[in-house]
């Protein structure tokens, strides 16, 4: 009994790390599901940012590609879509 006393602590103390554990990883698992749903939305014309910080309107999207335009030139890149780290203005809010 005397035992069970002073462990009671630890005990304690490690039921609450699995518990934040479990919070902190449900979390970060509907963060990523938002992620992964805003990339597989991208639609001509949205106006996206890039992980890098290149900021440009989609002109293409391909399987696992994203042709973006960006500058006065209006010069094209191909990324790939989890290069793509957020949709600034969606197409249909543009016009």
């Amino acid at each position: 009994m005397e035992q069970l006393v002073q462990s009671l602590p630890m005990i304690l103390i490690l039921g609450v790390m699995v518990v934040f554990f479990i919070f902190t990883s449900r979390k970060s698992k509907k963060e990523q599901q938002q992620i992964d749903d805003m990339r597989n939305n991208l639609q001509i014309g949205d106006e996206v940012t890039t992980i890098g910080g290149i900021i440009g309107r989609v002109v293409s999207v391909k399987d696992e590609t994203v042709l973006i335009e960006t500058g006065r030139d209006k010069v094209k890149i191909r990324f790939l879509r989890t290069a793509i780290r957020s949709v600034d203005v969606k197409a249909e809010d543009a016009e």
